[in-house]
């Protein structure tokens, strides 16, 4: 005869009901914390392409030592167009593969320039607005994406 095992341990788990109170309340803070996520990698591209403008204005500043002008330092002739190779990359961010920005030089004369950096379309920075930086070191930021800048735009700040 057999007899039962009084030492058997009872079942473990979760109920279907519990698991699905789980989801649920994974899926409201999903819903909630995904926008602020987007804005914050948008935010630090941003912030990326800024730091690339001011290192894009020091290669532009080293093109004038060695050449005595910024004229020359764009790749073709006219404006707008992207730096030579030999200035600087031509996209950012720098350091991946991922671009969301071009660069491209918008004026240089023999005194000074005006650098940018327009969102590439189709990217998540699509629409944010382009960056500019003058010789200078006046920082503009088309931040309502009109393709111009306007009153209250002569900043990077938000």
């Amino acid at each position: 005869m057999q007899t039962a095992n009084t030492n058997a341990r009872p079942m473990a788990g979760f109920s279907l009901i519990e698991l699905m109170v789980t989801v649920a309340i994974m899926g409201i803070i999903t819903a909630i914390a995904y926008p602020s996520y987007q804005t914050f990698l948008i935010d630090g591209r941003r912030s990326d392409a800024q730091n690339v403008l001011l290192g894009f204005a020091t290669a532009m500043h080293r093109y004038k030592t060695e050449n005595n002008g910024y004229t020359g330092s764009q790749n073709g002739t006219g404006f707008p167009n992207p730096p030579a190779a030999t200035v600087y990359p031509n996209q950012s961010p720098i350091d991946s593969s991922d671009k969301y920005y071009n660069l491209t030089i918008q004026s240089a004369s023999a005194n000074g320039f005006v650098v940018r950096a327009t969102p590439i379309s189709g990217t998540a920075q699509a629409g944010n607005g382009f960056l500019e930086l003058t010789s200078t070191g006046i920082k503009r930021w088309d931040q309502n994406d009109n393709g111009a800048i306007d009153s209250g735009e002569n900043s990077w700040d938000n």
